[in-house]
């Protein structure tokens, strides 16, 4: 008898666990996920590329210098040709030769002289945030010879690094915006049909089909003829901020509905009805929480999908337009053939639009686990 009452009773381990709070659970869990550290890591680096391109970028991100064109990135160097270590960064000043025989040009450097990488170096002048004057910059050359490019020039002589980090910050609070709004259009819309169901559930779901019904492209396609020219770059970011979640809320709400029709009907939803509670605390205090780990997983997949959907647009011309720049604009120049084999870097913005959607996957699939904590311990 003695020894099944010690059996009984719980570990100390346990105790332990079972004082933790839901945020300590969650957050033990998330943290236990390689992937999703990665994810999160990655998706954090984008964001403060996008918060602070003009502190990241040697150059102003919008003057042009059509001597420029088009110049391939900068060969960062620490030893000189005789295998000598330098100490820090530099690069040689290069100068393009025409070939007498394919009559091309091809650079030539200079390796007399280096020119040093200087950190933390004061250039141009900007606004940080909109209100600060400052000229600080992360890297720069003291020179006006020599320029260095980490991912060479657009057609403009525009840095490249720099548009792609002032890029970034258009494409994820585009994408972020839209989704954001999407998750709360489509989440109570789906809670709401399911918590009612009847004649409110079949009114909602017919409508819901309709919006599901729309073609995307040609919508866009028809949108972009109508937009009058006279808008403003702004005016087209906002419409596209709110057409995206029209397009996405839909499949949201039909996937929220199924998991409320299931959880409408168990214990402590009866038990909250028993005790008076009313159809709002219901719908936002049992309900909401029990289907909150999938919109977030939701979330963190229609915010890759509409990165990858303005992209496509704006590289068919119908998306983001100058002065405003998004990854996918920053690829329109490789629309020629011509121009995408002499000068491969243009297709950069690839690179980022691959680890945001991928980062934004890994940290998407780590909240999903950590946001139920309780299962599989």
């Amino acid at each position: 008898m003695q020894d099944i009452k010690k059996a009984e009773l719980p570990s100390e381990e346990d105790a332990e666990e079972s004082s933790d709070s839901y945020s300590q659970l969650v957050w033990q869990r998330f943290s236990r996920s390689k992937a999703a550290i990665v994810g999160a890591l990655m998706v954090l680096m984008l964001l403060v590329l996008a918060l602070f391109p003009e502190f990241f970028s040697p150059y102003d991100l919008y003057a042009t210098k059509l001597g420029d064109s088009y110049i391939p990135p900068s060969e960062i160097r620490f030893f000189d040709v005789d295998g000598t270590f330098m100490g820090r960064p530099f690069v040689y000043k290069s100068e393009l030769v025409i070939d007498p025989v394919t009559y091309q040009a091809k650079p030539v450097l200079d390796t007399e002289h280096p020119y040093f990488v200087q950190f933390f170096y004061r250039s141009w002048d900007y606004k940080l945030f909109g209100i600060f004057d400052t000229d600080l910059h992360l890297f720069g050359l003291d020179s006006e010879e020599v320029r260095v490019h980490l991912l060479g020039t657009d057609r403009f002589g525009r840095d490249l690094w720099g548009r792609i980090c002032l890029a970034g910050r258009v494409s994820l609070s585009l994408s972020i915006l839209a989704a954001l709004i999407a998750i709360v259009i489509g989440s109570s819309v789906g809670v709401i049909s399911g918590y009612y169901g009847g004649k409110i559930d079949n009114v909602i779901q017919r409508f819901v089909e309709v919006v599901m019904s729309f073609p995307e492209l040609p919508l866009w396609m028809a949108l972009a003829a109508v937009i009058p020219k006279t808008w403003s770059s702004g005016q087209i970011f906002l419409v596209m901020a709110f057409i995206f979640p029209f397009l996405r809320w839909a499949v949201l709400a039909r996937e929220v509905r199924g998991k409320v029709l299931s959880l409408r009907e168990t214990d402590f939803i009866l038990a909250a009805k028993e005790q008076g509670a009313g159809d709002l605390r219901i719908i936002f205090k049992h309900l909401y929480p029990n289907v909150l780990s999938h919109v977030i997983v939701i979330l963190t997949l229609m915010i890759p999908d509409i990165i990858l959907a303005e992209a496509f647009l704006s590289f068919l011309g119908i998306g983001i337009q100058e002065p405003l720049t998004s990854w996918g604009f920053l690829m329109k120049s490789a629309q020629s053939l011509e121009t995408l084999g002499q000068n491969t870097w243009i297709l950069t913005p690839v690179i980022f639009i691959m680890v945001a959607v991928l980062g934004l996957n890994f940290l998407g699939d780590g909240l999903r686990d950590a946001a139920d904590p309780y299962s599989n311990l």
